[in-house]
């Protein structure tokens, strides 16, 4: 079990007195095995992973770090490897636990290293990361020295794995929380630096997105905002009328002008675009630890610049930007 008091304590320091008088309830009702079949499974098989002793933690490693391969027997490293791989699919990492390669979907760490110079030092802050998957951005946080990370996905999978990780890692001041943004009550302004990586173009309404946002961060506290964008000048959105690369609930995506424009008129200032990437099969794959359709069966057959629907293919930009 995960102790949540140092939370509360952070969230009562931040004077978000209002969120931690609510949490633990929101927690009781989060993991509320009667709403989710496999919950007590993932529950117990998380319980019933030793907490083996580690000789090395690095959270600032490309694949985040714990023990290393002569930490364990070979029968303790088999074990880890099948309890890991029965919480399947893994989207976000990768992982190095004891020697074991946890090669995830996605290479997160590509777009890690392409914010990290960017961002405003995380040192001794308090940080939300929003719709944070297993947490594998969190844990890239608290290694480049936040003081308290605190990730939301209503997603219990990836809360379970990141329970997993956590448990082999040991006591640390990083939380996944089974829960969406629209859970946090309004106005906390409690936080130094909030995250939101490919979220907006989930929202049905990415202006209420960003004042969600907005309305998280302290006065001048820094939003880091990452989302899928197309080419095109200042006006410029497209909304998919179906799917867009299979999935069925992508919404808007905006030109970097328009994003920009979305922006000022939500009160944020000191907006930077710092990155515009074009996704790559190599960034998001199917692998051993994933192994459903991923991007490249998602692009068009003859044309990797256009989606199987026949839309522009997966450009991706990073905007900063600081709340009024």
């Amino acid at each position: 079990m995960i102790d949540y008091q140092p939370l509360y304590d952070a969230l009562i320091e931040a004077k978000a007195d209002t969120w931690a008088a609510l949490l633990p309830q929101q927690l009781e009702q989060g993991f509320d095995t009667g709403k989710h079949g496999d919950l007590l499974r993932w529950q117990a098989l998380v319980d019933s992973v030793p907490q083996w002793p580690t000789t090395q933690r690095r959270l600032d490693a490309d694949a985040v770090q714990i023990g290393n391969s002569d930490d364990l027997t070979a029968a303790e490293k088999q074990q880890c490897e099948s309890q890991s791989k029965t919480l399947h699919p893994w989207r976000k990492g990768p992982y190095n636990l004891f020697g074991i390669h946890i090669d995830t979907e996605w290479r997160s760490d590509w777009k890690w290293n392409r914010l990290k110079n960017h961002i405003a030092p995380l040192q001794h802050r308090l940080v939300l990361d929003v719709g944070c998957g297993n947490g594998y951005h969190c844990w890239r946080m608290l290694g480049a020295g936040a003081k308290t990370v605190v990730g939301i996905d209503p997603m219990l999978l990836n809360v379970m794995q990141f329970q997993l990780i956590r448990k082999l890692h040991g006591e640390a001041p990083i939380y996944v929380l089974p829960l969406g943004i629209e859970d946090l009550p309004y106005g906390l302004k409690a936080f130094d630096t909030v995250f939101s990586m490919g979220v907006l173009y989930h929202r049905r309404s990415p202006i209420d997105h960003l004042m969600e946002l907005r309305d998280c961060l302290k006065p001048g506290g820094e939003l880091v905002l990452e989302t899928l964008v197309i080419d095109g000048g200042l006006g410029a959105v497209l909304l998919p009328e179906d799917r867009y690369a299979r999935m069925r609930n992508v919404w808007f995506l905006p030109s970097c002008d328009t994003l920009v424009s979305w922006l000022k008129r939500c009160g944020f200032k000191n907006i930077r675009l710092v990155d515009v990437t074009v996704t790559r099969v190599e960034e998001q794959r199917s692998t051993e630890w994933m192994t459903f359709h991923s991007l490249q069966d998602f692009l068009a057959a003859d044309n990797s610049q256009l989606t199987c629907e026949g839309l522009p293919a997966p450009k991706r930009a990073i905007v900063l930007a600081n709340a009024a």
